[in-house]
């Protein structure tokens, strides 16, 4: 069998890393020049006499031990090895991100050897002399971040690949025969890696599930959820231990609890909401001050530690929002029911009661268990009517019920007094640094088959600002109540923005005229709040709020309380949405825990949770906003004909992004698609410039486009340009 020589490798830093990774490889073995050679399957003289070469200057550079004459040892405490994680580009290359360095360490394709997006590795790095970005090659993967992927099956006589429509996946995957799971050439069926032989271009995997045919919807929906590893169903056992809870309303726990069945209380949800997890109490005291109670829903009652039921919400950790439906985090008999503060139905209840004096001031708080009775819901837009006109008739085509009807004067006068309170809270809330994202939201009018008919934009206004302020306060009086006991807690945290990102927004918003303020950290609130009101309602919006949210950090749980820049808090928590969020079940066990005399729980047990629901919020997220993305592509596959006006939201090498006006759908124009001159991208002015007529297409700039082509797969729109707008 002829013995397989590969070319000498011509880049020579290459050999000092690859020895190195072969004697890494087996620490306690030594190695000479021949079987190095032998390894990198190299048996030229040239290429020996490099690894002879190296394996000196590897060993003067203490970073090996010649062990005896012509053989070496791997010096382990003395090697470039660092320990993080791969961030994959869309262009099959990577960069290695890990504290130990200031800039992120490029690692070439031909280092990645099987590393994917996300992996904790093992990385070798090289090339750091001055004035040089560092380089590496992945050694090991520690841990791979998923194994399961979704795509499209190509399937041949013996074997099949998957190819996945995910960028940053740059191999597609090796099914043997046996492993088809019954799927169909051209099926979208969700795969696992097995195994990724040495020598195997792809890794082998299997096929666990067929979600059906490609650009079906429900197809689709499902394969967003199968992508980030979210469940579209409870498993039987969990349903079946859920129906058999005992969900009535019991005189014996009534008696435990404090009743504020007889106190006005009513709810102000979606008009679509079936899971209402907060209501708000009213009472005038005799001091002239107003008894306000937030009653988020006592899921804690229902869901017992230590359950399986217990443990599918943790590992949830969250209901998931998509276009069309919503994946929740408990089934529904307690979600939609048990724990649902529906209207005239006794309900236990987990609360926050404060005594608020006329200027919004907190002047007593009382936090326990409870039992309500809602005497009213509204839909926002009712509340809303309300607030503006004051009236107590709510007109047919406002209200839920389908018929006009008459609210009383006593809740109208609790709605006006909450709102008018609610306002002043808000404005000292923001005279203290909170920074205000209104960010407009893309809802769409869908029919029976989930079809999308219209786009319309979810904008907040007083009702909701209402619900909002008083939500706020309960979440930061219970994380101050517990804060300053110094006991474990889970907090909701957000620290300051990413300079970086701000002096790069800086930098695009100034093309639009707008600047701002970096001497200090009030500064830059107050200058991003003054920025939100400038652009409200401009072309431009959609894109400034998107860039400022993006200089943001992110906000997570955790059980060391940083504060939360965002909202100008010290103390903050989340105790008000226990339905469709785990850590709201652990601050309300927390809660009653401490209440009752308990000393401080172990916070290393508490703070991996922290970090499980995050990381669980983050895939939702994501989830979430690829089914926007989804039900923008379906809109506009309906549109093709259709001449739209968008603003530039993005401009690279290899093209513009372009945002409809009308609808927030973005999509790419192809440089080589615009026809009226040669263009280049400038990267000094993010824009491009044209060759012969110096006309330059730049961040928020107006154009009219067409849909080239909408990828349901992809979740891509490619626009033709059609002109400028005048």
């Amino acid at each position: 069998m002829n013995k397989k020589i590969r070319k000498p490798i011509k880049n020579e830093t290459d050999f000092s890393a690859k020895i190195v990774k072969i004697l890494s490889q087996s620490p306690n073995k030594a190695f000479n020049y021949k079987q190095i050679g032998a390894k990198l399957e190299l048996d030229d003289t040239k290429s020996r006499n490099q690894i002879i070469k190296d394996l000196k200057i590897l060993a003067a550079s203490k970073k090996i031990i010649e062990s005896e004459p012509g053989k070496y040892l791997v010096k382990a405490e003395s090697l470039d090895y660092y320990e993080g994680t791969i961030d994959m580009t869309s262009r099959k290359t990577a960069y290695f991100v890990c504290p130990d360095f200031s800039e992120d360490v490029f690692i070439p394709t031909n280092n990645l050897n099987r590393a994917l997006d996300k992996d904790k590795v093992k990385v070798y790095v090289y090339n750091r002399r001055k004035g040089k970005r560092p380089e590496g090659e992945v050694i090991e993967v520690i841990e791979r971040n998923k194994t399961d992927f979704v795509g499209v099956i190509d399937i041949q006589p013996n074997f099949a690949f998957v190819s996945t429509a995910n960028p940053k996946m740059y191999t597609d995957i090796f099914i043997p025969k046996d492993k088809f799971g019954g799927a169909e050439n051209g099926d979208v069926v969700l795969v696992t890696i097995e195994d990724w032989p040495k020598r195997a271009d792809s890794p082998f995997g299997s096929v666990i599930k067929v979600l059906g045919k490609p650009g079906e919807h429900n197809t689709e929906i499902h394969a967003i959820l199968a992508e980030y590893g979210l469940p579209s169903d409870f498993p039987v056992e969990v349903e079946v231990y859920a129906q058999k809870i005992d969900t009535s309303i019991q005189e014996s726990e009534i008696a435990k609890r404090r009743d504020m069945r007889e106190t006005l209380t009513f709810t102000i949800d979606p008009k679509d909401a079936k899971d209402f997890d907060d209501a708000l109490s009213f009472k005038k005291l005799d001091n002239g001050n107003y008894e306000i109670g937030i009653h988020i829903a006592d899921v804690s009652h229902y869901l017992e530690e230590g359950t399986i039921l217990d443990d599918e919400a943790f590992q949830r950790a969250t209901s998931v929002y998509l276009v069309d439906r919503v994946v929740p985090m408990l089934p529904e008999v307690l979600s939609n029911f048990a724990c649902s503060l529906r209207p005239q139905e006794e309900k236990y209840t987990f609360s926050a009661v404060f005594e608020v004096s006329e200027d919004a001031k907190v002047m007593n708080q009382w936090f326990g268990r409870t039992v309500i009775y809602s005497d009213q819901r509204f839909a926002y837009e009712e509340a809303q009517y309300i607030i503006e006109t004051k009236d107590n008739i709510i007109p047919v085509d406002i209200s839920i019920t389908g018929d006009s009807y008459v609210v009383s004067d006593e809740i109208v006068a609790a709605t006006l007094k909450l709102d008018e309170l609610a306002k002043i809270l808000r404005k000292k809330r923001m005279a203290n640094g909170a920074i205000s994202f209104d960010k407009v939201e893309v809802k769409f009018n869908l029919d029976a088959e989930g079809e999308p008919e219209g786009v319309y934009f979810k904008v907040s206004k007083d009702a909701n600002h209402l619900i909002e302020e008083f939500m706020l306060l309960a979440n930061r009086k219970v994380a101050e109540y517990i804060g300053k006991q110094k006991k474990t807690f889970v907090y909701r945290i957000h620290d300051e923005p990413n300079e970086d990102k701000l002096i790069a927004m800086a930098s695009v918003i100034a093309k639009f005229g707008y600047k701002i303020d970096f001497r200090n950290k009030g500064d830059i609130s107050k200058s991003l709040n003054a920025l939100m009101e400038e652009v409200n309602g401009k072309k431009e919006q959609n894109l400034i709020d998107t860039l400022a949210i993006r200089s943001m950090s992110k906000a997570k749980y955790s059980t060391e309380n940083i504060g939360h820049y965002g909202l100008a808090f010290d103390y903050y928590s989340h105790f008000t949405s226990p339905i469709r969020r785990y850590p709201d079940v652990m601050v309300h066990r927390l809660l009653q825990f401490y209440l009752d005399g308990g000393k401080s729980v172990d916070e290393e047990i508490y703070e991996t949770k922290c970090l499980h629901c995050s990381n669980m919020e983050s895939l939702a997220t994501n989830a979430e906003r690829d089914s926007i993305k989804y039900m923008q592509v379906k809109y506009m596959q309906d549109h093709q004909d259709e001449e739209f006006l968008g603003v530039i939201s993005g401009v690279t090498e290899w093209g513009i992004y372009v945002e409809i006006v009308s609808n927030k759908c973005e999509g790419m124009v192809r440089i080589r698609e615009i026809k009226d001159d040669y263009y280049t991208f400038d990267e000094k002015q993010y824009a491009l410039v044209g060759a012969t007529s110096d006309s330059i297409l730049q961040l928020g700039d107006e154009i009219y486009v067409k849909v080239k082509n909408a990828d349901l797969v992809k979740k891509q729109l490619d626009f033709h340009f059609l002109r400028r707008a005048e």
